[in-house]
């Protein structure tokens, strides 16, 4: 079974897309849109984009924590990781979204 991508409204109102691997596991959340649309489209551009290696932006936090960046074409955050406590766990977060986000269904939860 793959992944699935999940939009939902947030406690402000905000349309948000999560994407989660088959197991359940959190991979990606989205920044907060003011229309549906908007997340929709985000979602697109993760199944576009999450192939790519050179759209993942690894960075470290200063609790020395381990996440990553999916940057659309234009440079724009589409989606961030968790935080993972190594350097591989991360590695494996990615692989896992370049993996489960092309084939991904989408499940509305916003009723």
């Amino acid at each position: 079974m793959a992944g699935k991508f999940e939009i939902y409204k947030d406690k402000a109102g905000e349309y948000r897309f999560r994407l989660k691997a088959s197991n359940g596991q959190g991979l990606l959340v989205s920044e907060g849109y003011k229309a549906k649309g908007s997340a929709e489209k985000g979602v697109e551009s993760v199944r576009k984009n999450a192939s790519m290696e050179a759209r993942y932006e690894r960075k470290a936090t200063k609790a020395g924590k381990y996440m990553f960046n999916l940057k659309a074409t234009n440079g724009q955050v589409i989606g961030t990781s968790e935080q993972y406590e190594s350097e591989a766990s991360r590695e494996a977060g990615i692989e896992s979204v370049k993996n489960n986000a092309p084939g991904a269904a989408l499940d509305d939860q916003t009723g």
